[in-house]
């Protein structure tokens, strides 16, 4: 059906013709144009406001991937309101949490997800809530106006909501919109080594028309990003990043391919039939499409990647330098967070010269700072920390929030690492996760990274546990590959592959397998939980020969 256009005021890019794609379900091949996708933005705007909702509100979503949570964000960011989207694999006790801590007015789920996650949910009092059905690959109607209100046990229907607004009203609308700051995010830290905690931003004042903020100009130009992009995005849109270049590529006239869910080898069909340009990955992900049988593999013609970025969590150098020998020096990495207080970029090129580095910083300054508080020379290993950003503050919690700031006025992610004398950045591990054993530092990600080449290891996690000795040691909880047999003998090969990798202090007391090995769907290995699992039985498992008989 087409757009009546003409009838109001539509912020599309410049230049962009209303009835290009702007998202593709990756799963089902719907499209949503870009003048379709402003129509509805636009009355999720105008209807957020009619509630009463005034700058500096807020609206939660939980829902899986699908266009309605992109209408959601883009209208909230239009009605200068903070969208807070929930993750799908939380508890209901979490998602309640999240509500509370938000203080979101709206709260707009799925029926899928309220017969999921959402299952015994105990909202907040006062919510106004609100149901989408049907799949989120269902015809889109651009006439909604004749939709009956269904509420049922007071939720609303989304459709009927926009219902209320009538494309003739928008142009009013408009005029009344553009009087608001702009939203944005209010997104919630990953929680790996704690409760999630909030990331709360001041919202941005509006920019003349064709005006592009500061933080998107220097995306766009560090990865080419513009209105002929076709941006692949395999990860949940609930997460940071996927949320943002998705949204920022939209804004930009390009279009995004929205995965329901990462397969390996349905995104290399993607790249292929949608003639992808850029993509956006976690290393969880190159690993599954690295395993994939060579002629699957190489009968997908690829050629039109131009960029593949990587970050959430730190690559393995093997998993990398495997990627790049197959895509080519396409492949970027950055090191950042939520809270946006620092970001350090790697190109393939740079890569190649210093394995295993996460860059050099990108508009600001990184330190690292010892234990006494003084900045270390290259190649000490201590805090990272970083200088000349914006500041962040954690929503209800400015205990944590003055702990993200040292004396100086520097900020930290809470993570670990060195500079090279040429001030490229490599990460040890996070702070909360390091081991100290015997009073030696001892860095899990750097015994990970010894163990996942190995032809047998699917997935490995590494913890220090009790010693009575030495304080803590490591264990090295590992994940095998499909069809091997978890025994002493493999443990002993596991371990003796470490012997010219990693020196004794560091080396793995024990062996334990574990096919639930804990990850987010960011990729972010959730230590907190491996530890809370085998705390109170550090000898379970195999333990090294030598420390069996002596």
């Amino acid at each position: 059906m087409t757009t009546p256009l003409a009838a109001w005021l539509p912020p599309l890019p410049g230049g962009v013709a209303a009835d290009k794609p702007a998202l593709i379900d990756g799963g089902s091949g719907h499209t949503l144009s870009h003048g379709t996708l402003a129509l509805r933005a636009s009355r999720v705007a105008t209807w957020l406001c009619g509630l009463g909702l005034v700058p500096g509100d807020g609206i939660a979503m939980l829902l899986e991937n699908r266009a309605e949570l992109i209408e959601l964000a883009l209208g909230a960011e239009w009605a200068g309101l903070y969208y807070t989207p929930i993750g799908t694999q939380l508890t209901p006790g979490e998602i309640g949490y999240l509500l509370r801590d938000c203080g979101a007015r709206v709260f707009v789920a799925s029926q899928k997800m309220l017969d999921g996650p959402g299952a015994g949910l105990a909202l907040p009092p006062g919510l106004t809530r609100v149901r989408i059905d049907g799949p989120p690959d269902g015809p889109l109607d651009d006439a909604t106006d004749n939709v009956i209100d269904d509420a049922i046990d007071g939720w609303l229907s989304y459709e009927a909501a926009l219902a209320t607004v009538p494309v003739n009203a928008l142009a009013a609308a408009w005029a009344q919109l553009a009087q608001r700051p702009l939203g944005r995010d209010l997104l919630y830290s990953s929680g790996t080594t704690g409760r999630p905690k909030g990331v709360k931003r001041p919202l941005p004042p509006r920019l003349p028309a064709g005006q592009v903020p500061p933080e998107i100009d220097s995306w766009r130009q560090l990865y080419g990003f513009g209105a002929d992009t076709v941006y692949l995005s395999p990860a949940p849109l609930y997460h940071a990043a996927p949320l943002r270049y998705t949204l920022r590529v939209i804004a930009l006239g390009g279009t995004a391919v929205v995965m329901p869910k990462f397969d390996a080898e349905q995104a290399l069909a993607l790249i292929e039939r949608h003639r992808v340009s850029h993509s956006q990955w976690v290393p969880t992900m190159f690993g599954r499409m690295l395993r994939l049988p060579e002629h699957v593999r190489t009968r997908h013609d690829l050629s039109s990647l131009r960029v593949a970025i990587h970050a959430a969590a730190p690559c393995p150098v093997e998993v990398k330098r495997a990627m790049l020998d197959w895509w080519g020096d396409v492949v970027h990495e950055y090191y950042a967070g939520s809270e946006g207080v620092g970001i350090t970029v790697a190109g393939p090129q740079e890569w190649r010269a210093r394995p295993g580095t996460v860059g050099r910083a990108l508009g600001c300054g990184v330190h690292i700072v010892g234990e006494d508080g003084a900045e270390l020379p290259h190649g000490e290993i201590g805090a990272i920390y970083f200088s000349g950003m914006p500041g962040a503050s954690y929503l209800n919690d400015p205990d944590k929030t003055r702990g993200l700031y040292n004396d100086r006025g520097w900020a930290t992610y809470g993570d670990i690492g060195h500079l090279d004398a040429d001030g490229y950045l490599f990460l040890s591990d996070r702070r909360a996760d390091l081991i100290l054993s015997g009073g030696v530092n001892v860095y899990p990600k750097e015994i990970e990274d010894a163990l996942a080449p190995h032809p047998d290891v699917d997935d490995v996690g590494v913890v220090g546990v009790p010693d009575a000795d030495l304080g803590e040691v490591p264990k090295a909880v590992v994940r095998l590959r499909p069809g091997l047999v978890a025994d002493a003998a493999r443990a002993e090969a596991l371990l003796a592959y470490l012997q010219d990798r990693l020196g004794r202090i560091k080396m793995p007391r024990s062996v334990v397998f574990d096919a639930d090995l804990p990850r987010m769907d960011n990729g972010k290995l959730l230590r907190r939980v491996i530890k809370e699992r085998y705390r109170d039985r550090p000898a379970a498992g195999f333990a090294l020969r030598s420390e069996r008989e002596g």
